[in-house]
C-alpha cells in the first residue's frame, strides 16, 4: 500500500470511522486509540482487499473487529474469561462520557448514546451503522458478516428497545 492510497483512505473516511468508534465505546480517548489500531490493520491488510465491498464498508468491518477485540480484552480483565460473556445477548460495559465530550454533543445525541447502552451489542452496532453512518442494509450485513435478514431483525428489535426506553424516560419526566 502506498502513502497516497493510505492518505486518501484516511482523508475520505477517518471522520466516519472515528464517529462509529466513539458511538460504540463512548469514550473519546479510547476511540482515538482504536482508530490508530484500525489504520494499523488497514496498512497490514490493504494488499488483501479484493474490492468485493466498498472501501468504506471494509473500513467499518475492520473498525467493528477492533472494537470487539477491545471489549473482549476489557472483559477479560473484568472477568476470568470472555467466554462467559454472550456477545449477542449482553450489553457492553463502557466508561462514562467525559464532561468535555458531553459539551460537544447535542442533547439528543447524548440521550441516544445513553439509550444505546441499554441495547445489545448487535442492536447497537446495527443502529449506529444504519442510522448514524447511513449504511444500507446490504452494506451493514457486509460489515457485520451477517445476512440481510439478521440485520433487519436486529434493527427492528433495536428500534423497539429504543422506543420503549424513550417512552419510559418521557413518563419519568412528566
Amino acid at each position: 500500500m502506498n502513502d497516497s492510497v493510505f492518505n486518501r483512505l484516511y482523508d475520505q473516511y477517518h471522520q466516519d470511522v472515528f464517529q462509529f468508534l466513539i458511538y460504540l465505546v463512548t469514550h473519546r480517548e479510547t476511540a482515538e486509540d482504536l482508530m490508530h489500531e484500525v489504520y494499523v490493520r488497514v496498512l497490514k491488510a490493504y494488499d488483501k482487499f479484493e474490492g468485493k465491498s466498498s472501501e468504506k464498508t471494509w473500513l467499518f468491518s475492520i473498525a467493528k473487529n477492533v472494537s470487539i477485540d477491545h471489549f473482549r480484552k476489557t472483559n477479560v480483565r473484568k472477568k476470568y474469561s470472555f467466554d462467559l460473556f454472550d456477545w449477542d445477548q449482553n450489553q457492553l460495559s463502557s466508561n462514562e462520557i467525559l464532561p468535555d465530550d458531553k459539551v460537544m454533543m447535542k442533547e439528543e445525541t447524548e440521550k441516544l448514546i445513553v439509550a444505546l447502552e441499554q441495547c445489545t451489542v448487535d442492536q447497537k452496532m446495527v443502529i449506529i451503522l444504519r442510522y448514524l453512518q447511513d449504511l444500507s442494509i446490504s452494506e451493514t450485513a457486509s460489515v457485520l458478516g451477517w445476512t440481510e435478514g439478521k440485520v433487519k431483525t436486529t434493527q427492528h428489535r433495536g428500534i423497539q428497545k429504543l422506543k420503549s426506553i424513550f417512552q419510559m424516560a418521557e413518563k419519568e419526566e412528566s
